[in-house]
């Protein structure tokens, strides 16, 4: 699933104390980025060809760097595919965050994706009012429908699955469920940013702590505005401020986050978005979707998901940063 997700790798994982339990620690490559595990478990077992065996059924259901994927052969018009319990999971999650943000999380955004450049294909040298409109009749998530037989029915054949909002946090999902069907009970993953937690860190007793980066880091040399404690949640976070694309002909800036409704490709007021949730798919794709809402938006969102929590910076009318924290949030914040 190589560049399969744009979302920002923006945590950096904390331990400190003594270390009672011994953690066994786990590392590779997942869906065209790296992971990092910490687990505790009492048991032995090959806990790297699992998380590789999960990996590898979470890209051949919705990679589109992947020919004969179930999502490649979707976009490429075949009816007859009945597709696999990760991808409908994935699409019956979205169909209800599509609903809840008004439409503004939208995995048909492919068509549009792949024009701007952020796709899987060569972006469009010009994208006038025209070009959109155009595009625009082959994005919206009414669109399309999961049959009872588990095939895709599409009113356009052109329009294109794109679940890079949110596969890799629901992969995130998929390893914890593995790492549990092995009897672990405590542990931390993280891939490329994106985290799931369960239980402590027996190493100290206290729970997970990540810490928050400033929207406006460096790479090279990264800070961190704040800690957050989490326990049997999942978080993950979007950003606009490293991932961008400028038209070497018109000098144009477009970012990673896309409207849905509009297709515009112009950044809002939200400058980053780290989301807390139940999952980390869920998180996943909720802290995109705050991204393209805006702040008011988001926060009238927000107000109707009592178990997602948000952490987002964004701009004012006057051009200054300033920061929405949801109550939740807050509580998780370390001191």
């Amino acid at each position: 699933m190589k560049q399969l997700l744009f979302v920002l790798s923006i945590f950096l994982l904390i331990s400190c104390g003594q270390k009672p339990a011994e953690p066994i620690y786990l590392e590779g490559e997942a869906f065209g980025t790296t992971y990092h595990i910490q687990l505790f478990s009492k048991e032995s077992f090959n806990a790297q060809k699992g998380i590789d065996s999960v990996v590898q059924a979470i890209n051949h259901s919705m990679s589109t760097y992947i020919p004969d994927s179930d999502i490649s052969r979707v976009n490429s018009g075949d009816s007859t595919v009945v597709v696999d319990s990760n991808f409908r999971e994935v699409f019956e999650i979205s169909a209800e965050i599509n609903k809840t943000t008004d439409g503004y999380f939208d995995p048909t955004i492919g068509v549009l994706r792949n024009a701007y450049g952020f796709g899987d294909v060569k972006p469009l040298k010009n994208i006038d009012s025209k070009t959109l409109d155009s595009l625009m009749q082959f994005v919206g998530f009414n669109k399309v429908k999961l049959n009872e037989d588990g095939t895709i029915s599409k009113e356009f054949p052109q329009i294109y699955f794109d679940f890079n909002a949110i596969a890799k946090g629901f992969g995130v999902d998929c390893i914890g469920r593995y790492l549990e069907s092995k009897g672990v009970t405590d542990y931390l993953i993280e891939v490329g940013g994106e985290i799931l937690t369960k239980g402590v860190n027996l190493a100290n007793g206290h729970e997970w702590t990540i810490g928050i980066e400033t929207p406006d880091s460096e790479l090279e040399d990264r800070e961190y505005k704040a800690t957050v404690n989490l326990k049997n949640v999942g978080l993950a976070a979007s950003g606009n401020y490293r991932k961008f694309r400028v038209d070497s002909a018109t000098g144009k800036r477009y970012v990673h986050t896309l409207n849905p409704l509009t297709g515009s490709a112009e950044q809002s007021d939200v400058t980053s978005s780290t989301v807390i949730a139940s999952t980390c798919g869920v998180a996943d794709a909720y802290a995109t979707a705050f991204m393209a809402l805006g702040i008011e938006k988001s926060k009238e969102v927000l107000k109707k998901l009592p178990d997602v929590e948000a952490y987002l910076t964004y701009t004012d009318s006057l051009n200054r940063d300033q920061l929405f924290v949801t109550e939740g949030f807050k509580k998780r914040l370390g001191q």
